[in-house]
């Protein structure tokens, strides 16, 4: 049977002081009055039921989500205690599906992306469920055309098709953040990619995977897939998981997977428009610019100023400027940022020196 599992995990820090460790980012409606998370369970539509959609996120976000999407219930959001990076995430939802269907098979989605037309991503979705579904030695991940040569995304490369009416080519190779000369080579050939962080498993061919490639952290997910539908359900989980290896998939299971006969990794490159929502300079190409570069999702008046960008959760609040550039401006009720474009990746590093009541 066909599931799907929302990442929802990320405390983006870079979005400070709007994402908070009470609402982090993908919870904020700031797109258009909708969530990154919200978005993200739009491209299930028609394509997994909602009966079978999962969310796994921090236990502590377990009741905002709830109140943000009633229609998810406490069976279908897995509370991780602590983070412990997309590896377990991946394998505890695995644990859980094998345990109940051993045929699982899970497309995985991230809810800190923005990702349209919303059609394209729900057609390919269909198609890679059905290639795994095929072949339960296969793994899917989603690759992206690159826009620029980034240091800060994983690449995967394009080999031959599998099933090219379908855009369905076997990955030959992954890589991790490349240096900028690797970067720049990757992004001028066609058939490298961004790794999306999307995927599709069979659950229980993942396990093994786990178990070949990463042993200690699949003895701790199968104790808690064991206990899942039991009283031990949230003791077990309490005691284990904090303890698992911090790792991510790509580098855990999927970068050794590439290499190992037994699987067979393949890709499906993505004819989107394709946002990783994760600082404000990329929030703010969500908004519309003005003549001089100037972005807002609020009241703003400006002279002599360009290239500002305003985000504020007041909408009776007026933020302005006079003889302004580069800048980033974010009101809210009790925190207000102002930094220049080219230190904002420096925002994490802000958040965290902040009044714990700020975090």
């Amino acid at each position: 049977m066909r599931y799907a599992m929302i990442m929802a995990g990320g405390a983006g820090t870079r979005l400070w002081p709007m994402s908070r460790k009470a609402k982090p980012k993908q919870l904020l409606p700031f797109i258009e009055g909708r969530s990154l998370l919200e978005l993200a369970v739009e491209r299930l539509d028609g394509v997994v039921p909602l009966s079978q959609q999962y969310i796994c996120t921090g236990e502590a976000h377990r009741a905002p989500i709830r109140a943000a999407l009633p229609q998810f219930d406490d069976e279908h959001i897995l509370g991780e205690p602590t983070g412990r990076d997309t590896l377990n995430a991946v394998g505890l939802t695995a644990a859980v599906l094998a345990g109940r269907d051993p045929d699982a098979v899970f497309c995985v989605l991230t809810s800190d992306h923005l990702i349209e037309p919303v059609d394209v991503i729900r057609e390919k979705l269909r198609i890679g469920l059905e290639v795994v579904e095929q072949d339960r030695s296969r793994f899917l991940t989603y690759s992206i055309k690159s826009s620029f040569p980034a240091t800060q995304y994983g690449w995967v490369t394009r080999g031959a098709a599998i099933d090219e009416a379908g855009g369905v080519y076997r990955a030959q190779q992954f890589k991790e953040k490349p240096g900028p000369d690797e970067a720049e080579r990757f992004h001028n050939d066609p058939a490298i990619n961004f790794n999306s962080g999307m995927f599709v498993f069979p659950a229980a061919m993942f396990l093994d995977a786990v178990k070949w490639f990463k042993s200690e952290a699949y003895d701790g997910l199968m104790r808690i897939g064991d206990a899942w539908d039991t009283p031990q359900r949230q003791a077990v989980l309490n005691e284990v998981y904090p303890n698992l290896p911090k790792i991510s998939v790509d580098h855990g299971v999927m970068n050794p997977a590439s290499a190992d006969p037994r699987i067979d990794i393949c890709t499906i490159n993505l004819d989107v428009r394709w946002l990783d929502v994760g600082s404000w300079t990329s929030y703010a190409e969500t908004l519309a610019a003005d003549a001089q570069g100037n972005r807002a999702n609020a009241m703003n008046l400006h002279i002599d100023s360009s290239n500002v960008t305003v985000v504020s959760d007041d909408s009776g609040h007026t933020i302005a400027t006079v003889g302004c550039s580069d800048l980033i401006i974010v009101h809210t009720a009790d925190a207000t940022l102002v930094c220049s474009w080219e230190q904002a990746q420096k925002v994490k590093q802000l958040a965290s020196l902040v009044d714990e009541k700020l975090q």
